[in-house]
């Protein structure tokens, strides 16, 4: 009862919010029949989970597509596109896993456990339903999305997966660079604690996160629970895995996900679009036309249904750049043909302003104090760059204003030419006198003629040692894709504060920047 109420306000709200529930749910007359959708308890690893089931009315065997759902939802969650794959002739059993809402147990955060229990869902549809089990694929959305892929490096059955704005290195969506982020954990629990049953587990390795201890134990949690650790499993089982992402995933920067994707051995395809995590499939799992849903079902009629869809003959790595129409590429390094290396200049007195160009100062010494916050940040999770995935728009500020004596300020020369940045830009500092321990957040901006800057990409970095001293260090900003139009300058922006993120740095101190760092920008 309590489910089938659940649904009822599920369709009322995507009723209203969305579409009218004729689109979500009336298949096309092209369409194949399918059964109504049921509602089941499926025994996982020693606890019940709630899911639900749609298939062809067809009898026999047919390809099959398991749905683990994401993190604060349930199985609810993709009654719109497990409605159109059955109408495709794929049995879908979509489940919530343990620890949320009314499955059983405690949340295992893509454990063990989880990965058990994603097994043990496969062998309910094989027994119960009309699933094929040498044509079984996963697929989900975030959570459900690592869930789906760790669990094919576990269970060879498993011959397609969908990744949808999902991980690859849980250590990297957690802590970056060596940089704790706030805000996307923060939300991560209050998710847990609101419609889950965190455990002492999930409850105990969150609080050393935000407290910063224990760091080598919450390491090696996150470790387990990333299928980068698991990489000679999946190369082994040769699943094949579409990995579909946004440039701005303030949970799952992108960055993780590249040298994962170079490394797969099976059929494999990269998708990289505008938009922040999971922003990109949210109108699909509403029902509407969607380009990150429509790959999928192209992706496992391909590998699962035997249709060929020409997939394979298509290059693998997809981008939408977050200012220019889609580009393809035989591999993700094909992304930028060339990288310019702009040398940080030293700082101008009169206008605090340095030369991003050119060979880097020797001269240079700029000192950020830490602490103190400036206009320029990375926004806030979800709302920033997940507005840019609709409306085309990045973040500015008014670059005169970003502080002066807060921020160190590098304006590159305004060419008459398109500067196509494509790929991960990276960053060099040297810097003098450090404490121990410490954190510098980097912007890389588009300058207009008038000073409007555009934020391009950003990143923090922190470093932690035994005893204070000068120190080199080495950031990745996230890899992106943008064209800087002619006549503006690529702008960088170095503080030491950002609100996504938890800081090292001492009170009061300052972090200087150094003679001999530049940027390596990557042009197309």
């Amino acid at each position: 009862m309590v489910r089938r109420l659940a649904f009822s306000l599920l369709l009322l709200l995507t009723t209203v919010v969305f579409v009218p529930a004729t689109v979500l749910f009336a298949p096309s007359p092209a369409q194949a029949a399918t059964t109504a959708l049921r509602f089941v308890d499926i025994p996982g690893d020693g606890v019940n989970l709630k899911a639900t089931v749609i298939a062809p009315a067809a009898a026999g065997r047919h390809p099959a597509i398991i749905f683990p759902s994401s993190w604060g939802l349930n199985d609810l969650e993709y009654v719109a596109q497990a409605a159109k794959l059955a109408a495709r002739g794929y049995v879908v059993v979509s489940y919530t896993p343990r620890g949320w809402w009314l499955s059983g147990g405690e949340i295992d955060t893509a454990g063990p456990r989880d990965r058990a229990d994603l097994s043990k869902v496969i062998d309910w549809a094989v027994t119960t339903t009309g699933a094929d089990p040498q044509r079984i694929g996963a697929a989900g959305v975030s959570y459900g999305a690592g869930i789906s892929l760790l669990g094919s490096a576990f269970d060879p059955r498993i011959r397609a997966v969908g990744v949808l704005s999902g991980w690859t290195d849980l250590n990297y969506s957690l802590s970056g660079d060596q940089t704790r982020h706030r805000q996307s954990a923060g939300l991560l629990q209050v998710a847990a604690q609101a419609v889950g049953n965190p455990g002492p587990e999930l409850s105990g390795n969150l609080a050393d996160f935000f407290a910063g201890r224990n760091t080598e134990q919450v390491a090696a949690w996150a470790a387990q629970r990333s299928a980068v650790t698991y990489l000679d499993q999946l190369n082994t089982n040769r699943p094949a895995v579409l990995i579909a992402n946004a440039w701005g995933d303030s949970f799952f920067p992108p960055n993780q996900l590249t040298g994962f994707f170079t490394a797969l051995a099976g059929p494999k395809r990269l998708e990289l679009r505008p938009g922040d995590h999971a922003i990109a499939e949210l109108t699909g799992l509403a029902g509407l036309p969607n380009d990150v849903w429509a790959g999928l079902s192209r992706w496992f009629d391909q590998y699962l249904a035997g249709v060929d869809t020409g997939v394979p003959a298509e290059p693998p790595v997809v981008v939408k750049p977050w200012n220019a129409g889609i580009e393809q590429y035989a591999t993700w390094s094909a992304l930028a043909g060339s990288t310019s290396r702009l040398g940080l200049g030293a700082i101008r007195t009169l206008e605090g302003t340095g030369l991003l160009g050119g060979a880097p100062a020797a001269s240079l010494t700029k000192s950020l104090p830490t602490g103190r916050d400036t206009v320029a940040n990375g926004g806030v999770v979800l709302l920033t760059n997940g507005a840019g995935a609709f409306t085309g728009l990045r973040p500015t500020i008014w670059l005169p204003a970003v502080d002066r004596s807060r921020a160190g300020v590098w304006a590159g020369v305004r060419p008459s030419a398109v500067q196509r940045v494509r790929g991960t830009p990276r960053l060099h500092l040297n810097l003098i006198g450090t404490q121990r321990t410490g954190t510098v957040v980097a912007y890389l901006y588009d300058l207009d003629a008038v000073g409007t800057a555009t934020l391009i990409t950003h990143a923090p970095v922190s470093w932690t040692g035994t005893s204070a001293g000068d120190r080199t260090v080495d950031v990745d900003l996230w890899a992106t894709a943008y064209d800087v139009p002619a006549g503006h300058a690529v702008t960088l922006v170095v503080d030491t504060v950002d609100p996504l993120y938890f800081d090292e740095n001492e009170s009061g101190r300052t972090v200087t920047v150094g003679g001999g760092s530049y940027l390596d920008l990557p042009l197309k």
